[in-house]
């Protein structure tokens, strides 16, 4: 691997980036209702300080730039990708939202009946100061009363490096969704910009029995009425592929490899087996090659082994989803699953354990005449944008620890056919 692979941030472009950009309250303009300062709060943070605010009112700050990503054979990738500025000064939102993106990006959790403000700032990719990309969000599924926040470059808004926009959803359909940078979305999405994002229904908190199983449940997928999409424990796991030649492409100034492009990092959650299991969020990717091969350490920060995202990116961490799940035998698993890779379908199975298919799409799987038309399998095919609502029942299941992975033996590690892969564990105990 080449040494550069693991540069760190040039120190006249640091500098330019913390002094230049540090008090830039004017550039990020955040807007969430109740969010005023009071009650000890920092106004334009996304944090609601007014109690008299509504209760479905949700605010979040994300930030849109570059960072890097360490597969599970420690190799370095760089990424674009988002980052949760949430609760921080406007002033700050640019010098903290450097390198800050995150592999996966930041969740997105909501309710049904929520207004939610979503405010997108633009920090830039500094690793590539010849870049001027915009960005966007693309919820990807939700039915938009308005083009203007679909995220689609064509029809709405894209966001300039230096600019916030906010983004507005009256939230009326729950299931599992995903959300994307739309501006040149095949390199943006393959490079890293991608993430979970689910909406619970309206009936959760209602204890309904399933009359099929005998159970009483207060969690649901859907407003199914009759509790069969009702579970105890859940997981969302975002499947998705890195093709390093074209990451490192983009790394090293070249021409984009678009019509070669084949994922051989495939990850759950932005990571490779055994990191998938890792509850905690993985170390920061470390720079090892200052004053290496002549490399000249007067052109990089700090020194070798410190962080590669050096600035303020949850201490250089920009892993933070793992992937392992561990239920009680008897307790009802749902697993919330998409598919946000660009050049394969994926199968995934679970041997030993019968998974139910009960909505896809953000749809629930009821015909028109009110009958379930739930499907059950051993595994799961799907492509690239679609997401699967899968529940699995551990009530006549042994205690031991099953695997969840894809189907393709390649799939399971690699480019260096060594650790990593699509595979990650359910503990029944």
């Amino acid at each position: 691997m080449h040494k550069l692979m693991k540069r760190t941030l040039p120190a006249a472009i640091s500098l330019m980036l913390l002094g230049g950009f540090h008090n830039a309250h004017a550039l990020v303009n955040v807007q969430c209702p109740g969010d005023d300062g009071s009650n000890g709060g920092i106004a334009g943070d996304a944090v609601i300080d007014d109690p008299t605010t509504p209760a479905n009112v949700k605010c979040m700050h994300l930030t849109a730039g570059d960072s890097f990503a360490i597969m599970s054979d420690t190799n370095p990738l760089y990424t674009f990708g988002f980052g949760d500025r949430t609760g921080t000064d406007p002033a700050n939102v640019i010098a903290d939202g450097i390198l800050s993106s995150e592999w996966s990006g930041p969740t997105i959790v909501l309710d049904e009946g929520d207004e939610f403000y979503l405010n997108l700032s633009n920090v830039g990719t500094v690793i590539r100061p010849d870049l001027f990309d915009p960005h966007t969000i693309h919820w990807h599924g939700f039915p938009n009363a308005s083009t203007v926040f679909d995220g689609v470059p064509e029809v709405s808004i894209s966001i300039n490096m230096g600019s916030t926009l906010t983004y507005y959803y009256n939230v009326i359909e729950p299931g599992t969704y995903i959300y994307h940078c739309h501006v040149e979305a095949t390199e943006h999405m393959e490079m890293g910009m991608l993430a979970n994002l689910y909406v619970n229904p309206a009936q959760n908190g209602t204890a309904i029995l399933n009359q099929a199983d005998g159970n009483t449940y207060t969690q649901f997928v859907y407003n199914d009425v009759d509790g069969t999409t009702g579970y105890d424990q859940f997981k969302a796991l975002q499947l998705a592929s890195f093709d390093s030649v074209f990451h490192d492409a983009s790394l090293f100034v070249q021409p984009l490899p678009f019509a070669l492009l084949e994922g051989d990092y495939p990850q759950i959650n932005g990571r490779g087996y055994p990191d998938t299991i890792n509850p905690a969020a993985l170390p920061a990717p470390v720079d090892n090659s200052v004053a290496v091969d002549g490399y000249d350490p007067g052109k990089v920060t700090g020194t070798a082994g410190e962080p590669l995202t050096n600035i303020d990116v949850n201490g250089g961490q920009t892993q933070l989803l793992d992937s392992g799940i561990t239920v009680a035998q008897g307790e009802k698993l749902l697993l919330r699953l998409s598919n946000v890779g660009l050049d394969r379908f994926w199968t995934v199975t679970a041997p030993g354990l019968k998974m139910q298919l009960v909505g896809t799409g953000a749809r629930h799987m009821r015909g028109v005449d009110g009958k379930n038309v739930y499907r059950t399998a051993t595994s799961f095919n799907f492509g690239g944008g679609e997401t699967h609502d899968v529940l699995i029942d551990t009530s006549n299941v042994a205690p031991g620890t099953y695997f969840l992975h894809a189907t393709e033996l390649h799939q399971m590690s690699n480019k260096t056919q060594f650790d990593g892969g699509m595979i990650t564990e359910i503990v029944v105990n």
